[in-house]
């Protein structure tokens, strides 16, 4: 199986702006992006505690927590392995059959300096999974008929002023919801650059005459006065900034929030209820939310707040509150199980009518792929998710990554498995660390002859 369905972009610096730090993540890997009420925390976090010193996996140099499931304890050897070879601190792992969870565990520490354990209720950073809740509150809204997706954004947007004495390209007017939401809006990264994230934060706040940070808003002002790199619609660039304008766009057709919207048009119906939209400094950490690590070879950076100085990528080598509906969310790796499998109605109430679940996986994505290092191979069809073709169905899946804090993914393969995970860390070399895990997740899970028969969802 093809384990990767969904581009990891990094923010390229021409060298004239570059700072003397590694590139930031900010994006999705294809292969990576809820049901019914209750359940949402399985049983409680001493409860998750007590059943994990009970089993450890063979090897295991790492605290588990979570309910012990000997049928897929190959899984636990394998997050072991990898967070061992990675030098990972702490992570979840979530896996569903058939809509039905049956494996929850979290490994090492939530909190290294407190020596708190991760647990499968602890909020992580999704980054770019943050994705998929974008797009399915797009869909939501479509199923509602407030919005189409030969809706042109920019439209809907009016009334946004751009920077002074600006020239507008005039193709921003023929941008649609289609476009944002396939990655096909006409900006690609690689040939200008990501406006999502520092340096160009603080040539955007002082072209704006704002104060730096910018906001999502701000930074959607500011772009309105940048030619785009390519005609919407002809290719496929994987963007971080198309998918702030969608958040902006929910935020007009609903009159609420962005994160108010997504709550009650997906997290609500879908069963989730803990998700949280993150937030930049290490003081203003969320309850239930873990501590991000810098891994040994990740230096400090300038921070995106004037005259703070350096700090960790975590907190502060980017601003969280803008990166909000395109790698905003916290969660845990069971809300994005949740999420994938609320979407048709595997599990409860299906979140989309099937016309729009159809249009969801079916439809078609340009196929010539912008330029090197924008991201892996387009995928073929989709619409918020990297929908590729496996065996005689389909898998959908998405990915985020962000340098300092996380790294996540989430799959819907054909034969009823869900796979997700989240980690507290992102390992420098990030494409080879992708490449390690996810086939080892799909490998281990193809080697499942029987599955649980039990629904964690509905308790222990």
């Amino acid at each position: 199986m093809q384990p990767i369905t969904s581009p990891l972009e990094t923010r390229r610096v021409p060298a004239s702006l570059r700072f003397s730090r590694r590139r930031l993540l900010g994006s999705g890997l294809a292969v990576g992006a809820a049901v019914t009420g209750g359940g949402a925390r399985l049983w409680s976090a001493t409860a998750r505690v007590q059943a994990a010193t009970e089993q450890q996996p063979p090897g295991a140099s790492l605290p588990v927590t979570g309910q012990p499931v000997p049928q897929l304890v190959a899984f636990d050897q394998v997050i072991q392995q990898v967070m061992a070879r990675w030098g990972l601190k702490g992570g979840a792992l979530a896996l569903a059959k058939d809509g039905r969870l049956v494996f929850s565990h979290a490994y090492g520490l939530a909190d290294v300096e407190a020596n708190q354990p991760f647990l499968p209720s602890s909020l992580c950073r999704i980054a770019s999974d943050s994705k998929p809740f974008t797009a399915m509150t797009i869909l939501r809204l479509m199923d509602a008929g407030r919005l189409s997706l030969g809706d042109k954004a920019f439209r809907i947007l009016t009334g946004l002023q751009p920077p002074a004495n600006a020239s507008i390209d005039p193709r921003l007017d023929d941008i649609t919801i289609q476009n944002l939401v396939q990655h096909t809006g006409g900006w690609d990264s690689t040939k200008s650059f990501d406006p999502q994230y520092p340096p160009y934060t603080f040539w955007e706040a002082g072209t704006l005459g704002v104060a730096a940070p910018p906001t999502a808003e701000q930074i959607i002002r500011f772009m309105l006065s940048q030619p785009l790199d390519f005609t919407p619609g002809t290719k496929y660039v994987y963007s971080n900034f198309g998918y702030n304008v969608l958040g902006r766009v929910i935020e007009r057709i609903t009159g609420m929030s962005y994160g108010d919207a997504v709550q009650q048009l997906v997290l609500a119906p879908s069963g989730i209820s803990d998700m949280l939209l993150g937030r930049t400094r290490l003081e203003d950490r969320l309850p239930g939310e873990v501590r991000y690590v810098n891994l040994p070879d990740q230096a400090l950076v300038p921070s995106v707040f004037p005259a703070v100085g350096y700090v960790p990528n975590g907190y502060g080598g980017y601003y969280m509150e803008a990166l909000d509906a395109h790698g905003g969310w916290i969660a845990t790796a069971e809300d994005q199980i949740r999420l994938a499998t609320a979407v048709d109605g595997q599990r409860g109430t299906a979140l989309l009518k099937p016309a729009t679940v159809d249009a969801m996986l079916h439809t078609p994505i340009p196929q010539e792929i912008g330029a090197a290092g924008a991201g892996n191979a387009t995928p073929v069809s989709g619409l918020g998710w990297g929908v590729r073709p496996e065996g005689d169905g389909l898998s959908w899946s998405h990915a985020g990554a962000l340098e300092g804090a996380c790294a996540s993914w989430i799959i819907r393969r054909p034969d009823g498995a869900t796979i997700s995970f989240v980690f507290s860390s992102l390992p420098s070399d990030y494409g080879s660390f992708f490449g390690d895990i996810t086939p080892a997740l799909t490998k281990t899970a193809d080697g499942i002859p029987d599955w649980p028969a039990f629904d964690l969802f509905e308790g222990p």
